[in-house]
């Protein structure tokens, strides 16, 4: 027994001993999304924050493909040394409830570390389409069921349960359209050749503004700051509605609490800075810290939620 308590101190010792020199060497944070998208654009207006603070270099690193499922399989099979780090979003609770086989698992095998921000997704949709409203989309998709293509960024994205969702609610039939990111659902909607998308605000707000996108709703149950004089989907006439998009940190199940709790420190610190939120505002981003174990509690609740709406929805990976 003595000799097992000396090991234990011992591993304790050497694990404060790694968090005090905690960063020595360039840290990587992994978003398992396309470049440009949601996660990927606060992701990179935080990573020198957390250098700053921390006093080492994080580089962002983008791993995507099969609904962020890529990037962090990769994150949870890395050494717990504070090295590797995952910033991502609300498709990560979704995807055990999809993909079967997976090799991790969404909450064990990760270890929270902050939600970063919540906001809601924007149904958009292109002019082209001739629909001014949600109960025009509506109209229109039950006229022509199954033949209005909506655009998401993969195969059990969160955009494409977010859909399935709106669809069910409303009882209609849209056609999927997947894609390899968020960036390319993006090009091909802007172009017209799909015609409905829900997207995070950084990635329409722009376009919105330029009339190249009409914004018909947003998932939030209350009108959204930056886009006032676009309704609920809820108010807009689908009772209840509701999908909220978040983006996280977190860290390989095992990574010394004391780093993480130090990560998470420095990412709220940041989002209080001004020049930080301002860049944060411009990019359609709106701040929602919480720390680890708020966090935790939360993606769990994220996690049932979700298993909720694909039971609810039907919702397959094709």
């Amino acid at each position: 027994m003595k000799r097992l308590a000396l090991i234990v101190a011992a591993l304790l010792c050497s694990l404060q001993a790694a968090a005090q020199s905690w960063p020595a060497k360039p840290v990587r944070i992994v978003v398992p999304l396309g470049a440009g998208g949601f996660a990927d654009v606060p992701a990179r207006i935080l990573a020198p924050q957390l250098g700053a603070q921390l006093n080492g270099a994080f580089v962002v690193e983008n791993r995507p493909g099969a609904g962020s499922t890529i990037g962090a399989d990769f994150v949870a099979k890395s050494e717990p040394d504070g090295y590797t780090w995952l910033f991502t979003a609300t498709p990560h609770v979704i995807s055990a409830w999809l993909y079967k086989s997976l090799k991790y698992d969404s909450l064990a095998s990760f270890a929270p570390v902050a939600r970063v921000a919540a906001g809601p997704y924007v149904l958009v949709v292109h002019p082209d389409l001739g629909a001014s409203s949600v109960a025009e989309l509506i109209a229109a998709a039950k006229a022509a069921p199954g033949k209005i293509d909506y655009a998401s960024s993969g195969n059990g994205s969160a955009q494409h349960l977010v859909t399935a969702l709106f669809a069910d609610a409303a009882g209609i039939e849209l056609n999927h359209v997947p894609y390899k990111g968020s960036g390319q659902a993006m090009q091909d909607v802007l172009g017209g050749r799909v015609k409905v998308h829900f997207a995070g605000v950084p990635n329409v707000i722009n376009h919105v503004r330029a009339g190249k996108l009409k914004a018909l709703g947003v998932t939030t149950t209350q009108r959204w700051p930056d886009l006032p004089e676009v309704p609920a989907i809820a108010e807009a006439g689908v009772a209840g509605f509701e999908a909220t998009l978040w983006l996280c940190m977190l860290a390989p199940a095992g990574t010394p609490d004391a780093i993480v709790q130090r990560v998470s420190a420095a990412l709220d610190k940041a989002m209080q800075d001004p020049e930080v939120l301002k860049q944060l505002r411009v990019a359609g981003i709106s701040p929602s810290y919480l720390g680890p174990q708020a966090f935790g509690a939360f993606m769990r609740s994220e996690h049932e939620r979700w298993g909720r709406v694909v039971k609810q929805t039907g919702a397959t990976i094709n």
